[in-house]
């Protein structure tokens, strides 16, 4: 039976002869890791139509041999990259794809170096578009960080008080990911009170969470290399009748976004059925931002779903990716709700089991 991998690579390699390529050059980490199990940080992959050649160096000759299979290791003396250049010069590959969008400039002089007669082939996303679309496994890998996560958030709710700062809530947030087996965290936490929660990204202060006030936390943990990512608010104490009213206008709105979501619904659907829910209550103007993005290995990846686009997708069975509304009144504060879904033929899978509702504390 086929593993994995292999199935990731035969596909690939259909992709590659669509491109007319005889081998594409790959090195972007989360990418080596989805086709070759490699996990290592100093990586470059060159997949050609009948072999897989992982070039690293001998930091890692261990757990290359571990963690790969059906892959020809070159474990070099130097670096790592000179080294696949180096053997691509005594390679007979006509037309060699690269990954326009994960290289460097440096990384790309070095192809043209070393290019000699052959076509070097710009590609934009030809392992990417294969990531999005998840398998069972990966879905049940990102199911289970997503509930590692939801334990760390109830660890930290059960013993965090408004006299400590956004700072050393984000830290516990993230000892907790720890503690339960995570990695760490697959973003840097976001803990923000008060006025700051209107940041959509802000940075945690060593500034009191205080009461009567929002608490927005958005955090997400890196379980096994697949991220999850959760955005919930909490109060200590009443924040009042608007707040509570804009709480409740966001989670409507996450509520109408989530159900839109099956096969074949545009991307643009899901955004607009968020944005139509808050213009009823005034507050479209103040979603600035996109309604999902994909989620895997990556924390951000394809599909995104870009504000106002004419290139909205369609979404596909076995998509993982967020829903996250949010209202944001500079010097008042925030709300944002994100779930991770996972798109099915005939609707969704909700992974975030952790309540949307306002918490108070």
């Amino acid at each position: 039976m086929e593993n994995e991998n292999a199935s990731r690579l035969r596909r690939l390699r259909k992709r590659m002869v669509a491109a007319d390529l005889d081998a594409l050059y790959v090195g972007a980490r989360p990418n080596i890791r989805y086709l070759s199990g490699f996990t290592g940080s100093a990586g470059h992959l060159l997949v050609e139509h009948s072999q897989v050649t992982l070039f690293t160096d001998s930091r890692y000759t261990v757990q290359a041999a571990e963690q790969t299979s059906g892959v020809e290791v070159s474990v070099g003396k130097r670096d790592s990259f000179r080294d696949f250049l180096a053997s691509l010069k005594e390679r007979k590959i006509g037309a060699l794809g690269y990954e326009r969008n994960r290289l460097s400039l440096a990384a790309f002089e070095g192809l043209e170096e070393a290019r000699g007669r052959r076509k070097l082939c710009a590609q934009t996303d030809l392992v990417e578009e294969l990531r999005v679309v998840k398998s069972e496994a990966e879905i049940d890998a990102i199911r289970r960080s997503v509930d590692l996560n939801s334990e760390a958030l109830e660890r930290v709710l059960r013993a965090v008080r408004p006299t400590w700062t956004e700072n050393r809530t984000a830290g516990e947030l993230e000892y907790w990911m720890r503690r339960l087996g995570a990695a760490g965290s697959s973003f840097e936490t976001i803990v923000a009170a008060g006025a700051h929660s209107a940041l959509p990204h802000a940075t945690p202060r060593n500034e009191r969470l205080g009461k009567n006030r929002f608490v927005l936390i958005d955090q997400g943990a890196d379980l096994d290399g697949y991220a999850s990512d959760m955005t919930r608010v909490v109060s200590f104490g009443d924040p009042g009748t608007e707040a509570r009213k804009i709480h409740a206008a966001v989670l409507n709105a996450l509520e109408a976004a989530v159900a839109t979501v099956r096969a074949g619904v545009s991307t643009r659907t899901v955004d607009q059925a968020a944005r139509k829910s808050l213009a009823k209550e005034g507050l479209e103007s103040r979603f600035t931002h996109s309604i999902g993005h994909g989620v895997g290995l990556e924390i951000h990846e394809p599909p995104f779903f870009r504000r106002g686009s004419d290139q909205a997708l369609r979404l596909k069975a076995g998509m993982v990716i967020t829903v996250e509304p949010g209202v944001y009144l500079p010097g008042i504060g925030g709300v944002r709700i994100e779930d991770i879904l996972v798109v099915r033929a005939k609707g969704y899978e909700r992974l975030t089991k952790t309540s949307p509702k306002l918490r108070i504390l």
